[in-house]
């Protein structure tokens, strides 16, 4: 459980994004998240470029301009470059989560002292009042 205060108007923005999955559909995305964890690091960007180093000297041997775009845009580019671009994402995800987590505890706060103000001011409020009818009274004798 969370020890984060919790506010009426506040919500976390995890909690905007929480979805019940049911079924076939919750496997679906276990299964999406836990290929997009592994193909998403280093080690496998590692492995690809390993495996796009093999196809490597036959390109050389072709000689043909077509064959080294070809190489490039396929092997390169798609194979190796990928899970690069998806570790950099999740670096950035998890930067903007934690600043989402921040803001949220700062908006908890804040909401938390507005109403905590709005009553006190409601008190004061009520005091004035009070005093107001007592001196109303004092006045009329």
């Amino acid at each position: 459980m969370s020890t984060q205060k919790t506010h009426p108007y506040v919500t976390h923005p995890k909690d905007l994004v929480q979805k019940e999955l049911q079924g076939l559909n919750r496997f679906n995305y276990w299964l999406a998240v836990k290929i997009t964890n592994g193909v998403g690091t280093m080690w496998c960007a590692y492995a690809f470029l390993v495996i796009d180093l093999f196809m490597l000297p036959p390109v050389i041997k072709a000689a043909n301009i077509m064959v080294w775009v070809t190489y490039i845009a396929q092997t390169v580019l798609q194979l190796v470059l990928l899970p690069i671009i998806m570790v950099g994402q999740n670096v950035i995800q998890g930067q903007n989560e934690s600043k989402a987590d921040t803001d949220h505890k700062t908006l908890t706060y804040l909401a938390t002292l507005q109403d905590e103000q709005m009553q006190e001011l409601k008190n004061q409020t009520d005091m004035l009042i009070k005093i107001e009818s007592i001196f109303e009274v004092i006045k009329s004798k």
